[in-house]
């Protein structure tokens, strides 16, 4: 009989279990996955093994894992339809890693923006794990036979080193990883800071005002937005050197789907203080059933382990093909 069943091709992607998560996780991640699981295979991990580049309290990254987890479900990701897990409950991630290390140049890793930024952040403890973490990131992507990795455009530089790390590899073994494709969302691929609008929007900045989090209460976030740093102007456009509204904007058609033309028609003579408290209660309105359900999910521990396990047994069977397919290709010898 003639077998028509379609294969989808395969989607992969995670967040670190470190911080608060911020909107800009939510809109260059989470809430895109969703429009992916009905014509996709989806694997989204809960990426704990990068986490500890930097330093973590171990029971606050317990809880984390847990609440990142929690949040994926909350913003629609239906456990059914995806592949949910945590990444060190597949070991393969880590073995895989291993060889693709010496894969990797160092001369690649040495080029890694993200390395040289967090050097200068975390200069107490450049460790080897915050210099070769690109290619865990790798193996995260190719165990699963991934195609295309939904991620923010600060990370494409990883991508394109993944794509390097398997054509390599390729060519010495022959065909072996599917080359993946990097997905960056039109709108919200990246979120700036409210109070520094010049740079990204990030989990970890000490300025509480900066940025908004996913869980943030409803006042909470009006406050941040009303607060935002603005330019002396006050016609709502954008335009080059108007950073913080170019934000705004940015972040407002992420929520609503409105374009540029029609945000400044909507708040054409209205002036910045309307516009920004337009975005604020948008932004709320927008994560208030995320919040609730995510309050019900983790009164629910159980049914979060359970997820856990289910996702971690499916994600295992799919990276042990690719792993042990790696492991033979290279030469060692396998259990029989």
């Amino acid at each position: 009989m003639e077998n028509n069943e379609v294969i989808k091709k395969k989607i992969f992607s995670g967040v670190q279990p470190s911080g608060k998560l911020t909107i800009g996780n939510y809109l260059g991640s989470i809430k895109n996955w969703k429009e992916f699981e009905e014509s996709y295979d989806c694997i989204y991990c809960v990426v704990d093994l990068h986490a500890i580049t930097v330093r973590q309290d171990p029971a606050e990254l317990r809880r984390r894992t847990y609440e990142t987890l929690a949040l994926y479900i909350a913003s629609g990701l239906d456990p059914e339809k995806n592949t949910l897990f945590v990444q060190s409950h597949v070991p393969a991630h880590a073995e895989l890693s291993w060889v693709l290390n010496c894969y990797a140049m160092h001369g690649e890793l040495n080029r890694m923006t993200q390395f040289k930024d967090k050097s200068k952040k975390y200069a107490s403890n450049i460790n080897a794990g915050l210099f070769t973490y690109p290619v865990l990131m790798a193996s995260d992507i190719l165990l699963y036979q991934t195609n295309l990795v939904p991620v923010g455009i600060d990370q494409m530089q990883h991508i394109e080193l993944t794509r390097d790390i398997a054509n390599r590899f390729n060519q010495v073994y022959g065909e072996t990883f599917a080359i993946p494709e990097g997905f960056i969302p039109k709108a919200g691929a990246k979120v700036m800071s409210l109070a520094e609008p010049e740079k990204k929007m990030s989990k970890s900045d000490t300025n509480t005002n900066a940025s908004v989090y996913i869980l943030d209460n409803r006042d909470d976030i009006i406050r941040k937005f009303k607060r935002a740093v603005t330019d002396s102007d006050t016609v709502v456009r954008r335009a080059e050197g108007k950073d913080g509204i170019n934000n705004l904007m940015t972040i407002y058609t992420a929520f609503t789907g409105k374009t540029d033309a029609e945000i400044e028609k909507e708040f054409e003579g209205l002036g910045y203080g309307h516009f920004k408290l337009a975005v604020g209660e948008t932004v709320a309105d927008a994560l208030a059933p995320v919040k609730t359900e995510f309050d019900r999910l983790m009164a629910d521990k159980a049914y979060l382990e359970g997820v856990m396990k289910d996702g971690s047994s499916r994600a295992s069977y799919l990276a042990r093909k690719t792993l042990s397919k790696v492991y033979r290709k290279v030469g060692f010898t396998q259990p029989k």
